[in-house]
């Protein structure tokens, strides 16, 4: 029996969330604070060239003193410097005047969260304890395609590919070695996706009916057609992310959360997400939403599902009449009416042939292609700086295989089973924190989506590993607990 009050311990994860955001010293929350008030002068006196310059720099020496000072904080640091960076980019490129290719403020979020490397090196024993086993066939498995992509693709493509696939798998390794701190990491998540969801899904929807200028100027020079049209209720929102995919995946995952949750404000940031998660228009990650929301009906005791009904009736009644009116409603039936009528859907019918034509070689490359072989690494391949011929991928299942090779994604993927079969069996016994039911409804989903997408990397891959190791350290602090404080309970270890 547990130690700890379950559902009480999770009611309490965000009962206090505007306070939680300047909760500790100031050495936790002044740091950032200072930095995006510097970000915020520079965009309001037009210096974009000073931006572009010391946004990075200021990014890394405040991502670097977190880790130290609150290594939870430094977490939900990182999802802010992903979910804002892309829009301070665009920002300072408008403060210019012109639209750059390449700005250093891109390398910011990447540079944070491969501080959590450290982490790796510092408490690299784990890897020998057995929940740090999958983790240690992952990184062997991505070793081993990084030596055949430094070959194949170069040593830059591969370096560049490698950071893409490893930062997710950090991540999760760092929450997992402070699992003695999971209480704060549980607060700190849960804070950052509600409130991450009302600032991204309220610009998002002044990005659909306004389009502001530095978002055109980006969508003309970056020639990003798939995101639709650079005007007012015309463009495929992706608010103030990358683009429209990785912005849904950030949705996704904060509109699981909003189950954990118990902000005041939740509810409004619901809505504002939920409609601006529509009108990013990925289906993909409205399938990936509705399977976690099926799985945490599946997970939950009667109570719970009874409140996650209760939710979606709500916020149903809440958006629904305002995506069916209008311009609005014309964007989401045409999208629906792919769904229903595959027939008739270009995209599903060139994913298709994309499966028939190259399944063969994904699958039989037995020794793999490498690190730098797929996806925006491969301009770092060629000298025209242009996409590679697989530069465009649109299938996780046969990305892994082709990459990684037999050798590789047998590691690889021996290692994401594990963890993930540790983690559903680890939820049984935490049936009533609501956190780890989100967690677990969020990293299955995305895990189902490999169909897709390889959404073992980026954004996807992010939520993945940090839900992953989010429910595995629950259960082990659990333990830990129980262990110190048995009298609580009357019983033993």
């Amino acid at each position: 029996m547990s130690t700890i009050p379950r559902a009480h311990a999770t009611d309490a994860v965000t009962s206090k969330g505007t306070a939680r955001l300047l909760s500790g010293g100031p050495q936790e929350w002044l740091p950032p604070l200072l930095l995006w008030l510097v970000t915020a002068v520079l965009i309001v006196a037009h210096q974009g060239t000073v931006l572009t310059l010391a946004f990075p720099v200021l990014a890394i020496l405040t991502g670097l003193w977190l880790y130290f000072k609150s290594p939870a904080r430094y977490i939900g640091f990182m999802w802010w410097l992903w979910f804002l960076s892309p829009e301070v980019r665009r920002l300072a490129d408008w403060s210019k005047g012109s639209f750059t290719p390449t700005s250093l403020i891109q390398v910011a979020p990447l540079a944070v969260t491969m501080i959590s490397a450290l982490s790796l090196l510092r408490y690299y024993r784990l890897l020998a304890q057995r929940r740090g086993l999958p983790v240690l066939l992952i990184l062997l498995g991505l070793a081993y395609a990084f030596m055949i992509g430094v070959m194949s693709s170069g040593p830059l493509a591969a370096t560049y590919d490698l950071a893409n696939w490893l930062y997710p798998i950090l991540i999760g390794f760092h929450i997992m070695a402070h699992t003695r701190q999971y209480p704060q990491y549980r607060d700190t998540i849960v804070n950052t996706f509600i409130w991450g969801m009302l600032v991204m899904g309220g610009y998002g929807l002044i990005q659909f009916f306004i389009m502001p200028q530095w978002d055109a100027l980006w969508m003309l020079g970056s020639q990003m057609n798939s995101q639709g049209d650079p005007v007012p209720m015309g463009v495929r929102v992706f608010s103030t992310m990358n683009s429209s995919g990785p912005f849904a995946f950030a949705m996704m995952g904060a509109m699981v959360f909003v189950m954990a949750a118990t902000h005041r404000v939740r509810w409004i940031a619901a809505a504002l997400g939920f409609f601006a998660f529509a009108l990013s228009l990925v289906r993909s990650t409205w399938g990936g939403w509705v399977i976690a929301l099926l799985i945490q009906l599946v997970k939950s005791n009667n109570k719970v599902r009874l409140r996650i009904v209760a939710s979606a009736v709500l916020l149903a009644g809440l958006c629904v009449p305002l995506l069916a009116v209008g311009p609005v409603a014309e964007r989401m039936q045409a999208r629906l009416s792919t769904i229903v009528n595959l027939n008739d859907d270009q995209s599903y019918a060139a994913r298709n042939e994309f499966y028939a034509t190259f399944a063969k070689t994904a699958f039989t490359d037995v020794a793999g292609e490498g690190m730098g072989a797929t996806g925006t690494s491969t301009k770092l391949s060629n000298d025209g700086g242009q996409l590679g011929q697989y530069g465009n991928f649109d299938s996780g299942v046969m990305n892994i295989p082709f990459v990684l090779g037999w050798p590789g994604t047998l590691l690889y993927m021996s290692g994401i089973v594990w963890l993930l079969t540790r983690a559903v069996l680890a939820s049984f016994r935490l049936r009533d924190d609501k956190f780890v039911s989100a967690c677990l409804s969020l990293s299955l989903a995305t895990f189902a989506m490999l169909v897709f997408t390889n959404s073992l990397v980026g954004t996807g891959g992010l939520l993945l590993f940090m839900s992953v190791f989010s429910i595995l350290s629950a259960v082990h602090y659990e333990k830990m607990n129980r262990r110190r404080t048995p009298y609580l309970h009357g019983g033993t270890d």
